[in-house]
């Protein structure tokens, strides 16, 4: 077994792993280790986070090394507490909806419309957004549909800003608002200019939901069919703050009233 020379120490100390280089080592943790031969397979080498391995045949695999195994264990750490983060957002998001009269689903796939390649021309995509809600009213033209987009993590905001069918597609649903979490020193992971001005921008503030700026009205009201259709096959996020208030309700017990007398035989109800 052939083994590699070891890594420049100035390379390794300059080198900065990221998103990239982590799912590309998680992705020959769970592989054969068949080489990609490309630029980021060449940087996991030259920094000792990926070693060659050629078999009594000469054919040649990658394996990760000892390093590697704990950058890309770190990774993962790292996205497990920021996906524990989102889900904590999304939830607080969630719960100040209901509070506030609406009924709110989570990453509820939908079907909206957005500008064609060609100019006047239109085409139908499917949106995920984390938090679709509607007013809860008896009138179809009083739902007020909001999509919330929610983030925690910067480069994921910028990557999302960067998509621009992504957010007309939230649009065409009604009014986009983006939900914006706090950094490691506590600190808003944007500020509201950054955002597209046809959307609305909240802060995350402990446990508070902070506006920054309104977003800008939206023409539709009602939803289409296709909208209708999804919701009712989809089932609302539950609030466990109103349930166990509920509960302590029906718990209660109830001072007997005239009210609660049962009506005499024969009367009319």
């Amino acid at each position: 077994m052939d083994r590699p020379p070891a890594p420049d120490d100035a390379f390794v100390k300059a080198f900065l792993p990221g998103r990239h280089h982590a799912q590309r080592l998680r992705e020959v943790y769970r592989s054969a280790g068949w080489p990609c031969q490309d630029a980021i397979e060449l940087e996991l080498l030259a920094a000792g986070l990926l070693e060659r391995v050629r078999d009594a045949h000469g054919r040649e695999t990658v394996r990760l090394t000892d390093e590697g195994v704990r950058v890309a264990a770190r990774q993962v750490a790292a996205n497990r507490a920021a996906l524990a983060q989102h889900e904590a957002l999304v939830r607080q998001v969630a719960l100040q909806l209901s509070r506030a009269g609406r009924i709110a689903w989570r990453e509820l796939p939908l079907r909206a419309q957005v500008p064609g390649p060609q100019e006047g021309e239109s085409q139908w995509v499917m949106a995920r957004p984390d938090v679709f809600s509607i007013r809860n009213t008896s009138v179809a033209d009083y739902v007020e549909p909001i999509v919330h987009e929610v983030k925690v993590r910067r480069a994921d905001l910028l990557g999302d800003l960067r998509k621009p069918a992504k957010r007309a597609a939230y649009l065409d649903l009604g009014e986009c608002w983006y939900v914006l979490g706090q950094d490691a020193k506590g600190r808003p992971i944007a500020q509201p200019e950054e955002i597209p001005a046809e959307c609305g921008v909240m802060l995350a503030q402990g446990e508070r939901l902070v506006v920054a700026r309104a977003a800008s009205r939206r023409s539709r009201t009602a939803l289409p069919f296709g909208v209708w259709m999804a919701l009712a096959k989809a089932t609302p996020l539950p609030v466990e703050e109103d349930r166990e208030a509920q509960g302590l309700l029906l718990a209660a017990p109830a001072s007997p009233g005239p009210q609660d007398e049962p009506p005499s035989p024969g009367a009319r109800t």
